[in-house]
């Protein structure tokens, strides 16, 4: 296979046959996902291949993606840190403190397994489309597909046989993606450029249509920000709160604790103390950790009663 050509020619595919892979050609997928580079032999991903009917035209409707149950196969590709510390576990370690590393580095092992099988399947003739859109119902899929703490959905994976063969999509210009030495701002001219560009792959005509209704104020990408935070700080991913909080950050606790009516939130190492007028309410611990203590505690004594004769 002329890896040129096909980088020459490749696009995303939404329109598949409702045929299955050849004989064989599942197997080559998955070699190619698993052979991918990993960092520190950690392998902190997980594909979940996703055969049942009912499960996946729940997830073409939750995500807005029809082609997810028409194409032969689909995957969820996982960050998952989830089995590596079962692995620490099993032989008596002690697992480290480091979600946000977690997160990247669960990220990267991912993404590059699922690169290696839409690769391998692009070789093969096959049509693949990468699925952004997972992140819509980031927990409603964690709820589905019953993914433990430390897994959460990076992308979904579409594999099938091309109904049709779309064209190669225009891509910016190699001098605003490729840097040499230092990190290089575009010129004003140079951006217009871009637009100009990318105009082809718009119905519109216009790239920044596309660019405002994802990432602007109040675009695509805001909108999916809550749920996704919440997700991770639940699964252990949030260095500021423990695994398991319903908040989607500190911040977010804090206003939580705000508009719960209390006056004040105050922080002193290892405790955080909760104040209004007639009441107060303590916790310990990291600041998100004792913060959540402090109003899971609201309205419960601080100290347990004092016995009879004390």
């Amino acid at each position: 296979m002329d890896l040129y050509a096909l980088f020459l020619r490749r696009a995303s595919v939404r329109t598949f046959k409702p045929e299955p892979l050849r004989e064989g050609d599942l197997d080559k997928l998955l070699l190619a996902a698993q052979r991918a580079p990993t960092d520190a032999t950690a392998q902190m991903y997980s594909l979940l291949r996703v055969t049942d009917p009912a499960l996946r035209s729940e997830l073409a409707r939750l995500s807005d993606n029809p082609h997810i149950q028409v194409a032969a196969e689909f995957f969820l590709v996982l960050a998952d840190v989830h089995r590596l510390r079962r692995l620490v576990e099993h032989r008596g370690g002690a697992w480290g403190y480091w979600p946000r590393t977690a997160a990247h580095f669960a990220i990267v092992d991912a993404v590059l397994a699922g690169s290696a099988l839409a690769m391998m399947a692009e070789s093969l003739g096959y049509g693949i489309c990468w699925i952004g859109g997972v992140l819509e119902c980031i927990e409603q899929i964690g709820e589905l597909c019953a993914l433990p703490e430390g897994v959460f959905p990076v992308a979904g994976l579409c594999v099938g046989v091309p109904e049709e063969i779309p064209a190669p999509r225009p891509r910016l210009s190699r001098t605003l993606v490729v840097h040499e030495n230092r990190y290089r701002e575009p010129e004003p001219a140079e951006l217009e450029q871009a637009y100009e560009d990318m105009r082809p792959i718009t119905r519109s005509g216009d790239w920044y249509k596309v660019l405002g209704r994802y990432f602007t104020q109040g675009g695509i990408m805001e909108q999916r920000e809550p749920a996704y935070q919440r997700f991770a700080a639940r699964g252990g991913f949030d260095p500021d709160l423990p695994p398991g909080s319903e908040a989607p950050s500190l911040g977010g606790l804090i206003e939580q604790a705000l508009e719960r009516g209390w006056r004040a939130v105050l922080f002193r190492e290892g405790v955080c103390w909760l104040e209004r007028e007639v009441e107060a309410s303590r916790g310990q611990g990291r600041p998100g950790a004792a913060l959540s203590e402090a109003l899971a505690s609201a309205g419960k004594p601080f100290w347990p009663p004092l016995s009879k004769g004390t």
